[in-house]
């Protein structure tokens, strides 16, 4: 790598000019069928776009504006710390991106997943989150992004550094997938070992939930007691699972929880102690003797969503959980599963040290290139 050869140049300079990219109302009809892409679209955990909707360009959003094309990089403006990035790779026609993003479309002779990682990097969110403007709505101009000075190497060792970081990155994320695929084997043990629990084919005695197990909702929280490390603190869980880390302890045991309201709502997973659970997580504590890994299992395979109620802000009432009626497989059926999901545990664990270490040699490499 020999930087003496790279020069320095604003975002913008390497990317073709806001009045390229066509307005959607310049090229659709009414009655045409758009793909659109909003900040709801980006999975900011893996920087790709995870869906589009369609609408008839008449019946979309009023921010449906700019027609974006295959290898286009969006960057979300709005709370620029989440990193809603992603590069359009989408194989649907007609995509339109909400107004809400800047469009980077690279220039010939410039490599747009270069230019990706670049906006990926700590430093350049650095740069946007030191001109957010807006506390109800934190945002950024577009000039705030394409005034950004970034190292530009020849086209040869922009492919050079994408192909590097590209080999990590896919690395990691097959890790992951090691990570989903041990799930899935958890789960299809529980279905073999024990049936699905809404049928109950194998004829468990049967409870409601709330005879063997007491369900209560946590204790509310002022968003200000949440932080984002977790040096010394506690996990603190919500309706959705993990919100960030507190300084208090509501409970000192692993236990199921269920959310009950939010997006989620329904999602059920499994606390370690020491945590905190707010109001809207709803801690499961067995009443009689049952193990509680199987448990957590047993809830995650009973499709508690379906007992949600409303549609723009969904939530379960306690009272809708006590009823639900509750296979109870014999205890030392429900230990071995346990073990099984143990031994599983453990070889994630392995998995999960690794995906660590390859994020760190990542996130090191990126650092080398554009911190």
């Amino acid at each position: 790598m020999n930087k003496q050869d790279w020069t320095y140049k604003k975002l913008g300079e390497v990317c073709v000019n806001k009045k390229q990219i066509v307005r959607a109302s310049n090229l659709f009809l009414p009655n045409e069928i758009i793909n659109y892409i909003d900040i709801s679209s980006i999975d900011n955990s893996q920087n790709i776009i995870s869906s589009t909707t369609p609408y008839s360009f008449s019946d979309a959003p009023s921010r449906a504006q700019q027609v974006v094309k295959i290898g286009d990089v969006l960057i979300s403006l709005v709370r620029p710390n989440l990193r809603n990035i992603a590069i359009v790779n989408s194989q649907n026609e007609n995509l339109v991106a909400s107004s809400g993003f800047c469009i980077l479309r690279t220039k010939d002779g410039f490599n747009n997943r270069y230019l990706f990682y670049i906006i990926r990097g700590n430093k350049f969110t650095n740069h946007l989150l030191g001109r957010v403007q807006g506390a109800n709505y934190p945002a950024v101009r577009e000039d705030d992004i394409k005034n950004y000075l970034i190292p530009v190497p020849p086209i040869a060792e922009q492919e050079r550094i994408v192909a590097e970081l590209d080999l990590l990155q896919g690395i990691i994320e097959k890790k992951k997938e090691q990570l989903k695929a041990y799930d899935q084997l958890a789960q299809s043990i529980f279905y073999t070992m024990f049936g699905d629990p809404i049928d109950n084919p194998k004829g468990w005695e049967t409870k409601r939930l709330g005879e063997v197990c007491s369900l209560k909702a946590g204790k509310a929280i002022k968003a200000a007691e949440l932080k984002e490390k977790k040096d010394n603190l506690y996990p603190c869980y919500g309706g959705n699972g993990i919100r960030g880390f507190i300084d208090k302890v509501s409970h000192n045991e692993d236990y199921p929880i269920i959310g009950r309201q939010g997006a989620l709502c329904g999602n059920v997973n499994f606390a370690k102690g020491p945590f905190y659970a707010t109001e809207h997580a709803v801690v499961v504590t067995p009443l009689i003797e049952m193990n509680k890994i199987w448990l957590f299992y047993e809830l995650r395979c009973s499709n508690i969503e379906q007992y949600a109620h409303g549609v723009a802000q969904p939530g379960i009432a306690v009272n809708d959980l006590n009823p639900i009626i509750f296979p109870i497989p014999p205890l030392s059926l429900q230990q071995e599963f346990a073990e099984k999901v143990e031994a599983i545990e453990r070889q994630k664990a392995l998995v999960q040290q690794s995906i660590e270490e390859s994020q760190t040699m990542f996130d090191c490499t990126m650092d080398k290139y554009f911190g």
